[in-house]
């Protein structure tokens, strides 16, 4: 399937952003298929050690979330 970008440009912003999102959700479905370079892999895998050796520093997503929207009012 060949997708035209002018088609996709000529969209609203409403449209693309819906369909950014789209397209993400299907990404994100399929976590295991995305490639990591090395240096990501490493990155990972130091903070799952940090994690196992001190899990009570972990936030709450909703903790953190709402530390970010409350930086940005």
């Amino acid at each position: 399937m060949r997708i035209q970008v002018d088609e996709i440009l000529n969209l609203s912003l409403k449209e693309r952003l819906r369909l950014v999102g789209e397209i993400w959700d299907s990404i994100a479905a399929s976590p295991e298929e995305i490639p990591l370079s090395v240096v990501q892999r490493k990155e990972l895998d130091r903070r799952k050690r940090e994690h196992r050796r001190n899990p009570s520093t972990a936030k709450p997503w909703s903790e953190i979330k709402a530390r970010l929207d409350n930086r940005h009012r």
